[in-house]
């Protein structure tokens, strides 16, 4: 008995991806390794531009294209000539969403508004990923650092008496790709469960950046009352201020150095009420327990830079896994912080796929992070992704029913 292939929770769901760098095809990608059919459209010739960025293997698509297009199938496409207006108008009527993060009104200007494509494919979801929303910032150029800098990150990240820091974290363009995949499954439910109909999507980065600072927007309401006691800042001056490797939340927390020094040898601890005791016994203080100056939460906040100090003296004894080994043992949080060469190295990560080795016939193997959402009935295969105009032939005949000799027109024509 031949044994079925397990469905996956977005087959029968094809995605029209116009996107590029890395915002859109975040997004996409995760659509991709949850079943659905993602065409990528990119241009003859050229394609996605991070093919080229970032090169670290002549003559093969970078890691920066390859990381963020898996499981894709790619269809070159000029949809400024007349028959790659046709072919894009009849990919419009065969998917359910069309996912682009273009400049404002770029596919506006080719001739396919929002009103034209609902018009050609009424259940059409057409998604898009922006800089910014309606407003005086609506026709600005958004990057990373530039999302970060202008939703809130940028001026709560660094000490207090430095300039303000981008994180590592791409909060900026994969961090809109996942809210734009939470929009875009949400309006899939809703046309068909409830209307029939697809929609307008948008998702912008300054929001999205904006969305991920909740918390500092909270600390900001909170200030109209006085200052943020769980901070260790001495002054605020109105405004949620950058606070160095404090937790930011209801208790204290700092990255400590551990053993024997180097630059990612740092655990980060968190003092909750309940492991004072316990963790003065381990560190071999015990006096501390009941000494009035550190005895309670409300005496430790005002020098935290001391306490922290007295445990950092302790973790520097120990290595950091020892340092997580020993604190887990007693229910105290604490992290080490993991460089990227510990993170593409952990067994654990790629024993559970979120570090996944894929083939590649350009650059051989290479490791891409895997989908962080994890459903029990619909498991992720990671396929590489798709070179430069593979699927065309394959595309063309399956949707539309062009033959070898008509693509190959195409071809000659500069249209594919």
């Amino acid at each position: 008995m031949i044994a079925q292939e397990t469905k996956k929770a977005l087959n029968g769901v094809r995605i029209l991806d116009m996107t590029h760098v890395q915002s859109g095809p975040s997004c996409t990608q995760i659509l991709a390794w949850l079943g659905a059919d993602v065409i990528k459209v990119e241009l003859p010739g050229r394609g996605d531009i991070t093919r080229q960025q970032l090169r670290d293997v002549p003559d093969a698509d970078s890691l920066y294209f390859a990381m963020l297009n898996g499981n894709k199938r790619s269809l070159t496409l000029n949809t400024k000539t007349p028959q790659g207006k046709e072919i894009f108008t009849k990919l419009i009527r065969e998917c359910d969403v069309l996912v682009e993060n273009f400049g404002p009104g770029v596919l506006d200007r080719q001739g396919f508004p929002w009103e034209k494509i609902h018009e050609l494919n009424p259940q059409m979801i057409y998604a898009s990923i922006k800089g910014f929303g309606p407003g005086q910032y609506a026709d600005a150029k958004a990057y990373e650092p530039v999302a970060q800098a202008m939703g809130g990150s940028m001026s709560t990240t660094g000490m207090e008496d430095g300039p303000p820091l981008v994180t590592g974290a791409q909060i900026g363009d994969s961090g809109t790709g996942i809210h734009s995949v939470a929009a875009i499954l949400a309006a899939l439910y809703q046309r068909d469960v409830h209307t029939g109909e697809g929609q307008r999507v948008v998702c912008t980065m300054q929001d999205s950046v904006l969305n991920l600072c909740r918390v500092k927007m909270r600390d900001q309401q909170r200030l109209e009352r006085g200052p943020l006691r769980e901070y260790p800042n001495q002054t605020f001056n109105g405004v949620v201020p950058r606070s160095g490797n404090a937790s930011g939340g209801g208790h204290p927390g700092s990255a400590l150095r551990c053993a024997p020094g180097g630059p990612n040898d740092y655990v980060y601890l968190i003092i909750q009420p309940q492991v004072w005791e316990p963790l003065c016994k381990e560190m071999g203080r015990p006096e501390l327990i009941t000494d009035p100056k550190y005895a309670t939460p409300e005496a430790r906040v005002p020098i935290l830079d001391e306490v922290f100090g007295i445990i950092e003296t302790w973790t520097q004894k120990y290595g950091k896994y020892e340092v997580l080994e020993r604190c887990n043992a007693l229910d105290i949080p604490c992290g080490p912080v993991l460089a990227m060469k510990e993170l593409l190295e952990d067994e654990s990560l790629r024993a559970r796929g979120m570090i996944a080795e894929v083939k590649h016939p350009q650059r051989g193997t290479y490791f891409t992070v895997g989908c962080p959402l994890v459903l029990s009935d619909s498991p992720v295969d990671y396929r590489r992704a798709p070179l430069l105009g593979e699927h065309n032939e394959e595309l063309l005949k399956e949707l539309m029913g062009y033959d070898a000799a008509q693509v190959e027109s195409l071809r000659a024509e500069g249209v594919i």
